[in-house]
């Protein structure tokens, strides 16, 4: 089964993801939103430490984040910083955000064994560095975000969205 995020999936329309501007930056915006629907998830977990957390909650997002991370890092990094870097010609940023990617996956590895630990039963030994390791994780996930709406969807095509979403969207 091919991901939302496979560089040669098509877009429902029978465009390739890889075929225009537009159809790579719908194909952002939905990942975006995805993240930040585990963003909301994991604030929500964060502010029910220590007493009142929802582990079936827990679960359910360790069973997604990573993939979901490693899904969205392939496309963007197979679709959309070429892309970028065609139009920018700033190959530094694209490394930068490549050895990012790197750093967010060991990150969601920690947050997952974390959640699933939790989920499956264990009580929350230090709910103070659980809420710091979740706040932090979601935090820069937030801020991967809106620097890619600011500067990644104008530059390969896309009207910049910070009018539109005036930080709704980064919650």
């Amino acid at each position: 089964m091919a991901s939302a995020y496979d560089a040669s999936a098509e877009d429902g329309a029978g465009t390739s993801a890889l075929s225009s501007p537009a159809a790579r930056i719908a194909v952002m915006r939905r990942a975006h939103g995805e993240k930040l629907k585990v963003c909301g998830a994991l604030e929500e977990i964060a502010d029910a430490l220590p007493d009142r957390v929802d582990r079936l909650m827990c679960v359910s997002v360790a069973s997604t984040l990573l993939p979901m991370l490693r899904n969205i890092h392939r496309y963007e990094e197979e679709v959309i910083f070429p892309a970028y870097a065609a139009a920018t010609a700033d190959l530094q940023c694209v490394e930068r955000l490549k050895a990012e990617h790197v750093e967010d996956e060991c990150f969601a590895d920690e947050v997952t064994e974390a959640l699933m630990t939790i989920g499956h039963g264990s009580a929350v030994a230090n709910p103070e560095a659980l809420g710091f390791m979740l706040r932090g994780f979601f935090e820069m996930m937030r801020r991967h975000v809106a620097f890619e709406r600011d500067h990644i969807l104008p530059a390969i095509g896309g009207a910049p969205e910070t009018a539109r979403t005036n930080g709704a969207g980064r919650q």
